[in-house]
């Protein structure tokens, strides 16, 4: 059998597989290079070009509501929390000032977003529908119909900001800080993320493992043996790293709290429009727990 495609960004927990020291049984791995990883979204929801790819959360389900044929595993490889994941200028405006502004988003759905979007909602009583989202990309599904409060734009979101066409940019932390002068728009956003672990226990997912669902009825074993080694390269960083919050979300298996997780998403995601249909987190895993977890 040809080696299996795979699209991985580089962790600590992917180390093993990537440089040999975890091996899956029976199959051979091809990693393709794809920097940043969001780049492989797109080509394996429309085109089922990779074996295994990494998959936001958000694409994830969009990609089930339009009947793509893909399944994920129940392998977390990325999250965060996102209090910190929208910004303003300093001196600037709070969460409740949003309502009726414009606020910019690489994609309306980004994951980060949509976690963002939630939280906004949940915590600030700031709706998706009350504020305008000017984003950069589309859709990585191509069907996918935004609301009518999602636009897009040829600029950068940065400049746009700077420039008072929008109120605040979601992003991550690693990138507004090479931008002098941005400060986030929930400045307390440290004790409320220690507040919503708290309270629910969990750590927002953004990344699962997925593989074309002719693949899991094919070949279950091997799917089986890919999911297996991932756990294991898992298990290995932990014993290595120091338990950081995008360490501690990193978790493998069909749990409760990773299904309490993905149910909060799956509302945000219906709330917000970036999915439409009735879904839960228990039917993402439907064909895993059908085919993988019994071969």
């Amino acid at each position: 059998m040809n080696p299996l495609k795979v699209a991985l960004r580089d962790y600590a927990h992917t180390r093993a597989l990537k440089d040999g020291t975890v091996v899956p049984q029976g199959c051979a791995l091809d990693f393709a290079e794809v920097e940043p990883i969001h780049r492989a979204f797109a080509p394996m929801v429309r085109e089922l070009r990779y074996d295994v790819c990494e998959l936001a959360l958000a694409t994830l389900l969009q990609a089930v509501e339009a009947g793509r044929p893909v399944v994920a595993l129940p392998v977390v490889l990325h999250g965060n929390h996102h209090y910190r994941s929208i910004w303003t200028w300093e001196g600037g405006i709070g969460p409740a000032d949003l309502r009726g502004r414009r606020v910019g988003v690489r994609a309306y759905s980004q994951t980060t977003g949509l976690w963002v979007r939630g939280l906004l909602s949940d915590t600030y009583g700031v709706a998706s529908r009350d504020v305008t989202w000017v984003t950069t990309e589309e859709p990585h599904v191509a069907s996918v119909e935004e609301p009518a409060n999602v636009e897009r734009t040829d600029g950068r979101l940065v400049d746009l900001l700077r420039a008072g066409d929008l109120a605040a940019v979601v992003m991550g932390a690693r990138s507004a800080d090479h931008v002098d002068g941005l400060v986030p728009l929930i400045p307390d956003w440290q004790a409320r993320q220690e507040e919503h672990v708290r309270e629910h226990g969990w750590i927002p997912v953004n990344h699962l493992a997925v593989v074309p669902r002719d693949l899991v009825e094919a070949r279950p074993d091997l799917v089986r043996s890919v999911y297996e080694a991932l756990t294991r390269g898992i298990d290995l960083a932990r014993t290595e790293t120091g338990g950081t919050v995008r360490e501690a979300v990193v978790r493998y298996g069909v749990t409760d709290t990773l299904l309490a997780t993905l149910d909060t998403a799956i509302r945000h995601a219906r709330e917000q429009e970036v999915i439409r249909s009735a879904m839960t987190a228990e039917s993402l895993f439907a064909d895993f727990t059908e085919y993988v977890a019994r071969a």
